[in-house]
């Protein structure tokens, strides 16, 4: 088996609630308390810790059809959700299927509280936070073996939890340890308050995570990544800007972190791409043992069509298992300019036979180019088509780090210099065989661009749009934008999702963002 197994014997004593909506929910339903169960057997950790890493990427503990939560198993897990509202709603990936809220996000219009997209990507970071507070307390009261240093992985994964929730809906409910089990509507907490939060959390923890853990683990250089993102985009959640902040961590994770770029860009995104020396954080996949809806299995069988397409190439089985449901547009592959010609081997991730350049009806599957950068087949070994994905997700990388202190030093950020920033975004560059730059060519207008070759359908394109300032309104248009063909301004109020209806039903001091 090529990765940590993620179904372990702790599975069934953090399984489960109802419904996440319902913010004070924080004692889970279980067989044997987490304490009883780790007295007896300290080694239960192993299972209990992989099934909160796994509520990331998996919908529940027995298989695609089980979900933690009391929403679809097959639509609502965790990563699901970030591709849904983080690349459907910006410029590069579009969804034909349109079914009950998808045709909201694929053409940025029409969003309101009832969308159950929104509340599943808010149901899970109500899920996935006070799990990790219930596991927070027991571990004050036990004794197992490198206890800090597990506190410390679940403290990383609450602040990934609520980094979702500052960057998508931008205020909530601050659920603790501290608060755990209180049995009244607790308070709105602000965007500020949630952001000090967790950049509190990952500061706390810097020098608790070990340098190197086990695959699919948080270790220093994941929290560091996470801690220059919330930095990153400090001024968007906050006013402030933090940009030299943002720029010391993340050169903490260059200089520190032990990762190299590998040689292959697609091997980044193939069946075996647990080898990756690039990949910071990846969200497991396997084909076997972790079988869902939610994880790459998504991306990999929604951009297959046998119509249009030779899917067994990717590792899918092709029939049934290949969903005809995204594509990208011309404001992700016209990035290239002529795909033919074009020396960049990132151009080559679109299939092009059989589907128009132009994308005049999304609902079309032959209009847009499907992207297969994700793909089931393996880099290094052979491999055997099939219906569930075994490749992870990359959701930090080190190209993504280069990228970040060039944007960091172009902003003005205290720290570095524009000769590095632009010698790692030719490392980037090069490793992809596109033309290398000069330092005067180092602009935002092309960082935003070069993120968009290299990161786009990765989970960062909306976030980064809005920093840039081109999410919203009309200065940038891309197809479908505002439900127009050739795009259409979009309110200011877009740049944050409407609290879904279900949790202000649940708690009456949550109010709903501006514009809804």
């Amino acid at each position: 088996m090529k990765k940590i197994k993620l179904i372990g014997i702790g599975i069934l004593f953090l399984s489960a609630f109802a419904a996440c909506t319902d913010d004070l929910n924080t004692n889970p339903k279980v067989e044997l308390s987490l304490e009883q169960l780790l007295q007896q057997d300290p080694n239960a950790i192993t299972g209990i810790m992989s099934k909160l890493y796994g509520s990331f990427a998996l919908s529940g503990p027995n298989g695609p059809g089980s979900s933690d939560i009391s929403d679809d198993p097959g639509e609502s897990p965790f990563l699901r959700g970030i591709i849904n509202l983080q690349e459907f709603t910006a410029d590069g990936m579009k969804n034909r299927w349109g079914d009950n809220g998808l045709d909201q996000l694929t053409t940025t219009s029409n969003w309101d509280a009832n969308n159950k997209f929104f509340r599943y990507l808010y149901n899970r970071v109500y899920y996935t936070v006070p799990q990790c507070n219930n596991l927070l307390v027991v571990l004050d009261n036990v004794n197992i073996e490198n206890k800090e240093q597990i506190k410390s992985e679940v403290r990383f994964l609450r602040s990934l939890a609520y980094y979702y929730m500052i960057d998508c809906f931008g205020k909530g409910v601050l659920v603790t340890e501290a608060n755990a089990g209180v049995s009244v509507p607790l308070p709105e907490a602000s965007r500020q308050q949630l952001f000090d939060f967790v950049e509190s959390e990952l500061l706390a923890i810097e020098n608790t995570l070990p340098q190197s853990n086990g695959y699919g683990r948080a270790n220093k250089a994941v929290g560091r990544m996470l801690l220059a993102k919330l930095y990153l985009n400090a001024e968007v959640y906050t006013g402030t800007p933090r940009y030299s902040d943002a720029l010391t961590f993340t050169k903490k994770v260059i200089d520190e972190g032990g990762y190299s770029l590998s040689p292959s860009f697609v091997s980044n995104f193939s069946g075996d791409n647990n080898v990756s020396t690039e990949i910071i954080y990846p969200l497991i996949a396997d084909a076997v043992v972790s079988q869902s809806f939610g994880n790459t299995t998504y991306i990999v069988n929604g951009s297959m069509n046998s119509a249009t397409m030779n899917t067994v190439s990717f590792g899918n089985p092709g029939g049934n298992d290949a969903w005809a449901g995204h594509r990208a547009t011309k404001a992700w592959y016209g990035l290239f300019g002529n795909l033919s010609s074009s020396p960049d081997d990132r151009a080559d991730l679109f299939w092009t036979t059989g589907h128009t350049y132009e994308m005049t009806d999304y609902k079309e599957w032959t209009n847009g180019y499907p992207a297969v950068k994700f793909r089931n087949s393996n880099a290094f070994s052979s491999y055997t088509p099939t219906a569930f994905s075994g490749t992870d997700f990359p959701l930090f990388r080190l190209s993504d780090a280069y990228l970040m202190y060039a944007e960091c030093v172009v902003r003005g950020a205290a720290g570095g210099t524009m000769s590095e920033a632009t010698n790692y975004v030719n490392l980037v560059r090069a490793r992809s065989h596109a033309d290398e730059i000069t330092q005067g060519q180092l602009t935002l207008d092309f960082i935003i661009d070069e993120r968009g070759r290299e990161l786009m359908l990765e989970g960062h394109r909306r976030t980064d749009l809005i920093r840039f300032g081109k999410f919203t309104g009309g200065s940038y248009l891309w197809p479908w934008k505002g439900n127009a063909q050739n795009g259409a301004a979009i309110p200011s109020t877009y740049k944050l999702f409407p609290i879904p209806l279900p949790a202000l039903q649940a708690n009456p001091n949550l109010t709903q963002n501006p514009g809804y």
